[in-house]
């Protein structure tokens, strides 16, 4: 991200980490319990060089969560989103509309995230922003939305500078954050977790999601920094 905003968006760890310390146990899947979705590309000689760098195709994209994206050509189905940059992807994905009116809430964010030029963006499911308010409570839910600079922070605790699949994700182990701060990767590629600086554990509910600029994974938890 541009540097000011980074600054600022690490600034603002420590209050937001106080106002959600009690938000580590976010909810789980929920209703997507169905198998992803068929998925088919060609393949290429370019194919282990893409993996390397992290870009994936809709062949690659994995979940249970998968199929409850629209189909074909559809806004927000795989087709759409992939010639897109990461922001504006998400915004026409069903699964991340809370996030999507999120990342609108800080200024600027949203064209910060499509300008880079390869990240990996762990995006929560709107599933598991309920679960921060349902602990915060509403009032302080709508304050956290309303405050950019907390916000941003927390947002940019789910970006990473560098793109990632799965794979890369499980064999690197870690990855440092836009806002500082860093998660520990494991499971497998097949089924990678994401466990945050206060010890809370996500799961992939769509992963390998390609976009223009950006590998996307979807999870069940809003990622918390330790400090």
């Amino acid at each position: 991200m541009k540097k000011p905003f980074r600054l600022a968006a690490a600034g603002a760890i420590a209050a937001l980490t106080v106002t959600l310390a009690a938000c580590g146990g976010g909810s789980g899947s929920g209703s997507t319990t169905a198998s992803s979705a068929p998925m088919s590309a060609p393949a290429s000689a370019s194919a282990s060089a893409a993996a390397s760098s992290g870009v994936t195709t809709n062949a690659d994209v994995f979940g249970p969560a998968c199929s409850q994206l629209p189909q074909g050509e559809a806004p927000g189905s795989l087709n759409s989103m992939g010639p897109q940059p990461v922001a504006s992807a998400a915004s026409t994905n069903p699964l991340l509309t809370t996030l999507v009116t999120a990342v609108g809430k800080v200024p600027g964010l949203a064209d910060t995230l499509n300008s880079q030029k390869a990240i990996t963006v762990f995006a929560p499911y709107n599933g598991a922003f309920d679960a921060v308010q349902t602990q915060l409570g509403s009032q302080a839910f709508n304050e956290l939305l309303a405050n950019p600079t907390q916000l941003g922070g927390l947002l940019s605790y789910h970006v990473v500078p560098q793109r990632y699949d799965a794979k890369g994700l499980v064999a690197a182990g870690t990855t440092t954050e836009l806002a500082g701060g860093t998660l520990k990767i494991g499971g497998t590629p097949e089924a990678p977790t994401v466990t945050d600086g206060k010890g809370n554990t996500a799961k992939i509910l769509c992963g390998n999601i390609p976009t223009s600029n950006a590998t996307v994974f979807v999870i069940d938890k809003v990622l918390m920094p330790a400090s």
